[in-house]
């Protein structure tokens, strides 16, 4: 049924959205408009430096990604959050021109709350607490109070929140500035970004490619430099992918480490596979100062499913690991159903070669029963996604999109994270099977994890694991339709963190001839890499695979990672 009128008019849903981007439109401050480059421009990552926009003070301030440092510059004052805030919303709209990433923007609002902390560590010489004066990016499911949220669906347009979400609340008391919100998917539940309302969200590092999804607007602003620290969320991949995909640190907490109370989501009430809301950072210490902070804010005490777990920060310092001296690692080179491409085996490679030379061991990690977890996670989602959407999308007749190509594309996608349409309605009996299975699966895993301390050398298991994000890069729009690499660790509830390693080279990437399939799945998968050149600057990026309620051993474990690449491609330069 269509959205109506006081006169019971039918209004047209592209009616409703043509109003509500004249609105976006009119937030961003006039003075703050740029002449963007040409579209044959691909890689616009340094255009922010370039156009003039920002001064060179605050051109220092949003090229600092070490968020502990922008943290101790607005603790000492040496930098006010005003100043700070600015910075990242000019920068952030400087994003929005280029690659379309945001959604929700507050300027006077933020600002306000930027002036209110500087008022308070003026006049007491303490900040708020540990994320004082800092800009944080929220995905578009976040309530905030007198704000919408759409979540990419035309029907939520109109819809003003009277309460935040248990998150935001927990950022505010911590003394964050939340201040804009970022594009997704509709529904969530596609590894792209792009919906009828806000259109489609572009990879800086190559604009011909997906930022991924769907924390894909979180993925694309802060690959800009234009937040030092956002907020996605993770049903199947959907931070680690854009993560990945635009070379950033991101974490995939285990379920209900996060508060998730008073958010939006797509398939409410579906609590087998739960969605997790994580960070997404330029620096991997942007990620911890996210976890501690949310962590020591005691969300138990503001979601009823938040887990009543202090910080462990002898975990984190790997105490148990002989603090880190001596790690393992396994590195799973393919799922068992797609070979990776040729630059995502490079980034394997040069995180092995880095690892050893950090005195680690590695062993190969023999997938264990990947299709069989990711088959089961899919029926789980099938068994109501339909109707949900159906049910959200219902008052404005608005269409559920079938494809990440656009709105005309004539092919629906067919997508393994995405309901078989008229699909036959599942029974209550049969959906408990699928949890039955997906929990056998889980104690499987457990044992085959566990059994590998014959491999190891160390006394212990396999420390983490170490895996590609997906089989390829970011691929160009609308093909990316498998999430398979990322979704198995959902099923397992795994913490997982991702770490950028290398980009694209034409050169040292080329395409390899093959004429064996492990699957259809494998064999598009090859087919896609259709010329290195096409993939020109994507980055390639591992993710950190613990298993679960590992946060702080798995961040712990990501730092040594990283600091055994960087300082591998450094001495190999």
């Amino acid at each position: 049924m269509a959205a109506t009128t006081a006169t019971s008019q039918p209004i047209h849903w592209k009616d409703i959205v043509a109003e509500k981007r004249q609105r976006q439109t009119a937030s961003i401050p006039k003075e703050w408009i740029i002449d963007p480059p040409p579209s044959s421009q691909l890689d616009v990552t340094s255009f922010p430096d370039k156009c003039g926009l920002l001064t060179d003070r605050e051109l220092e301030i949003t090229n600092t990604t070490d968020v502990d440092v922008i943290l101790k510059k607005l603790a000492s004052a040496e930098w006010s959050s005003v100043e700070v805030t600015t910075a990242f919303y000019k920068r952030a709209i400087v994003a929005q021109q280029l690659v379309n990433c945001l959604t929700e923007i507050f300027v006077d609002e933020a600002l306000a709350r930027a002036a209110e902390l500087d008022a308070h560590l003026k006049s007491t010489g303490k900040v708020v607490g540990p994320l004082h004066g800092l800009p944080i990016s929220l995905k578009d499911q976040f309530k905030i109070k007198s704000h919408e949220t759409t979540m990419g669906y035309v029907s939520w347009i109109g819809k003003y929140a009277d309460s935040n979400s248990a998150l935001v609340d927990i950022l505010y008391e911590c003394g964050a500035v939340p201040f804009v919100q970022t594009n997704v998917p509709q529904t969530l539940m596609w590894a792209e970004t792009y919906n009828v309302i806000f259109g489609r969200t572009l990879n800086p590092n190559n604009r011909n490619l997906t930022s991924g999804g769907s924390s894909g607007g979180e993925g694309a602003l802060i690959a800009m430099k234009g937040s030092p620290l956002g907020v996605g969320s993770d049903i199947g991949g959907s931070i680690r992918i854009p993560s990945g995909f635009n070379g950033l640190y991101g974490m995939r907490p285990s379920y209900n480490r996060v508060p998730y109370a008073n958010a939006v989501n797509s398939m409410e009430g579906q609590e087998s596979i739960l969605s997790v809301f994580g960070p997404i950072s330029n620096n991997i210490s942007g990620l911890k100062a996210f976890m501690k902070a949310v962590v020591d804010s005691k969300p138990w005490l503001k979601d009823p499913l938040a887990l009543r777990k202090k910080w462990d920060e002898e975990a984190y310092a790997l105490l148990d690991r002989d603090g880190g001296k001596k790690l393992c690692f396994g590195i799973l080179w393919n799922d068992g159903q797609s070979v990776p491409h040729p630059p995502i085996t490079r980034g394997l490679e040069i995180t092995k070669a880095a690892l050893l030379a950090a005195g680690h061991e590695v062993v190969d990690w023999k997938p264990y029963k990947h299709a069989e977890m990711v088959d089961v996670i899919s029926g789980i989602w099938d068994s109501g996604a339909e109707e949900d959407f159906a049910t959200v999308t219902a008052p404005t007749g608005e269409p559920i999109l079938t494809s990440m190509y656009d709105l005309e594309a004539a092919v629906k996608t067919e997508a393994a994270f995405r309901p078989p349409e008229g699909q036959p309605t599942m029974t209550a009996y049969q959906l408990w099977q699928l949890h039955k299975t997906k929990l056998q699966l889980r104690q499987e895993h457990l044992n085959y994890w566990q059994s590998s301390v014959s491999l190891t050398g160390t006394g212990r298991p396999v420390d983490a694991i170490i895996s590609p994000v997906a089989p390829r890069t970011a691929p160009t729009h609308g093909n990316n339709i498998d999430a398979a690499y990322t979704t198995v660790w959902n099923g397992h509830d795994s913490s997982v963190c991702v770490v950028p390693i290398t980009k694209v080279d034409p050169v040292l990437d080329a395409k390899k001839p093959r004429s064996n399939f492990l699957s259809a799945a494998d064999e598009r998968n090859y087919q896609l890499y259709d010329s290195p050149e096409t993939f020109v600057d994507a980055p390639v990026s591992v993710q950190i695979v613990g298993q679960t309620q590992e946060e702080e051993a798995v961040l712990g474990m990501a730092e040594i990672v990283d600091a055994a690449v960087k300082a591998y491609k450094a001495t190999s330069a």
